[in-house]
């Protein structure tokens, strides 16, 4: 018989955190709580050569490969872990919504 848990079988706030013989337990990860990390979301991305670029002034525009309306990039330290949306967060303030997680491709 499978004795695995799904998500839904974890208490609150522990989704993520199964333990297993040898493995740490949530509150030995506190210790990592505090550690920053650099999030950056990515609209798109161009490929042009130097002399484009210095010809690039006020008012230029610099087309990317995405497509209006398709989701973004969002890294965590360089690695992509999710997709997203853009939103407005206030009148003059924008954010990301997180819509897909990418699992890393990881061998274990």
């Amino acid at each position: 018989m499978d004795e695995r848990l799904g998500l839904a079988d974890l208490p609150e706030g522990t989704a993520g955190i199964v333990e297993s013989p040898g493995t740490k337990t949530a509150r030995n990860l506190e210790a990592v709580y505090d550690i920053p990390v650099t999030v950056s979301a990515v609209l798109g991305k161009s490929t042009m050569q130097v002399s484009q670029l210095l010809k690039l002034g006020r008012g230029a525009v610099v087309e990317l490969d995405r497509k209006l309306g398709e989701a973004i990039d969002i890294y965590v330290n360089n690695r992509l872990v999710a997709r997203g949306e853009v939103v407005m967060v206030d009148d003059s303030r924008l954010g990301v919504t997180m819509t897909e997680i990418v699992k890393a491709d990881r061998a274990l």
